[in-house]
């Protein structure tokens, strides 16, 4: 990690869960984090604990609505602004709501597609441009995704939510042909974690059904499991694409 030293990574979704563990990783490993969510208070306090404990690093609170576009480009003006540009980003953000396909309301899977594809998209092209225009050929996308990106669960309140994750997974492809196409030697990856023991899944549906249908917290990964996983793609060396990470906690 010692390349990324001083370097700017944008994690989404960074006020609590995965992204508060991911943002407060690679302030540990010295990188100077842009960490953005509605709830900016919870990232400040993330950015006081930091400061406090001596990480080299430093994380930057930045309060964004990802649902709006015009708060996204905003956001990465500021940083360009602020800090040059994005050498990282880590597109985190996700959400669900239990709305099955064949009673589900409207209002709810545009919500679930906002954020989940449309938001990881904007992200993703804006921090390719910013990388672009510095001629920056070595930084990397990471996109959360999830292993309901790669198999439907028989669980009616997910199967939306599974459909932008199956999206996530083509679009990480996709964008890694873009890249090769443009003889981009930036790197792109899909990280699909199973049960993680975050607030996410119980704060989307019946937490008892969870439970029983994909195990106890017990059996979960921990938020730390996929802020490790991000630390070892970006280890990798600059020639070594990791595609792919799917992450599954041992029974």
């Amino acid at each position: 990690m010692e390349r990324w030293r001083g370097r700017v990574a944008l994690v989404t979704g960074a006020s609590v869960g995965i992204g508060a563990a991911i943002a407060v990783e690679l302030v540990r490993l010295g990188m100077k984090v842009v960490g953005c969510a509605r709830d900016v208070a919870k990232i400040q306090k993330l950015a006081a604990e930091c400061q406090s404990v001596g990480h080299p690093g430093v994380l930057v609170p930045f309060k964004c609505d990802l649902t709006k576009e015009e708060e996204i480009l905003a956001m990465f003006a500021a940083i360009k602004e602020q800090h040059k540009g994005v050498d990282v980003c880590i597109n985190n953000a996700g959400l669900s709501h239990p709305e099955p396909l064949l009673s589900g309301k409207t209002s709810g899977w545009k919500n679930i597609m906002d954020v989940n594809v449309l938001a990881l998209s904007i992200c993703t092209r804006e921090a390719y441009q910013s990388m672009k225009e510095r001629n920056v050929d070595d930084g990397h996308i990471i996109n959360i995704n999830s292993l309901g990106g790669h198999h439907v669960f028989d669980f009616a309140d997910l199967h939306f939510y599974t459909g932008t994750k199956f999206a996530v997974t083509a679009l990480t492809e996709g964008l890694r042909q873009e890249l090769r196409a443009e003889k981009s030697h930036i790197r792109a990856t899909s990280i699909s974690p199973g049960l993680v023991a975050t607030e996410f899944i119980l704060r989307a549906n019946n937490p008892d059904e969870v439970a029983g249908r994909f195990g106890t917290k017990s059996q979960a990964l921990q938020a730390k499991d996929i802020a490790s996983a991000v630390t070892y793609v970006l280890s990798a060396p600059p020639h070594v694409q990791i595609g792919e990470l799917l992450l599954e906690a041992i029974q």
